[in-house]
């Protein structure tokens, strides 16, 4: 399927979920941090002409990242007539937060925090206008090698791109005519002060993951089956104790 029929078949699978509801959402919530993911995924929301509502959520954000976020905002609401932009700074909450939990501090368990707030924020925001979450994980982090936060960026209702690999986002990214300077952008969670890379974190590009994925000859296989070991825990059902009748 090329981009273009992808990016329709996307849209019309968002508007069926949302008609397919015992009580139809009035509204799509979705953060935007100015990566391709969020941009390819909001950009396919406010296709589907229903109110979309993009926050976008800096928490110690790197201006790059910010100022990209906000250049998708303007984009978005000078296209679609639907969408509504929201900035919400949540650096001060944030820092209550750490004050808060000194004694347990962790640069890891910080980072994640980051995540579950923004989550947070969506459904406080979702729940306002009658709304559902809409997600913004392609296949290679969500299915491949966990690469998100647990009840974080990974809690949302909807996850539109999520069947779509890394190289198939940036595809749709140019299809959809997705701002240069994000598609160009080194991707990257945004989560750490240092603003460190995917790739930095992952050891692997998208490109030699998804090769990984498919190919299980590929010289990056066990890189790739090690990470995905690590984080099966989140792509897993939750672990439940069975009580014998």
């Amino acid at each position: 399927m090329d981009s273009s029929k992808k990016a329709t078949f996307i849209k019309n699978w968002i508007l069926d979920y949302v008609n397919s509801m015992p009580k139809k959402a009035e509204s799509l919530v979705i953060g935007i941090s100015g990566g391709i993911d969020s941009s390819v995924s909001s950009t396919l929301s406010a296709m589907t002409g229903l109110k979309t509502i993009v926050l976008s959520m800096p928490i110690k954000q790197k201006d790059i990242q910010h100022d990209l976020s906000l250049r998708h905002q303007e984009w978005l609401k000078k296209n679609f007539k639907n969408v509504q932009g929201h900035t919400l700074e949540l650096d001060s909450l944030f820092k209550t937060f750490e004050n808060t939990l000194d004694n347990f501090g962790s640069e890891h368990g910080m980072a994640n925090s980051r995540a579950r707030l923004r989550m947070t924020t969506l459904y406080q925001v979702a729940a306002a206008n009658n709304g559902i979450v809409v997600g913004t994980g392609n296949k290679v982090e969500d299915f491949g090698v966990g690469f998100y936060t647990k009840y974080g960026d990974g809690g949302v209702d909807i996850s539109p791109i999520a069947d779509c690999n890394k190289t198939e986002v940036w595809e749709l990214g140019r299809e959809l005519k997705i701002l240069d300077d994000i598609i160009n952008a080194a991707p990257t969670d945004g989560l750490w002060d240092d603003g460190r890379t995917d790739e930095g974190q992952l050891g692997l590009s998208y490109k030699e993951i998804e090769e990984a994925m498919n190919n299980k000859d590929s010289k990056n296989r066990d890189k790739y089956i090690q990470i995905r070991k690590s984080n099966l825990h989140k792509m897993d059902p939750i672990p439940v104790c069975k009580i014998p009748n």
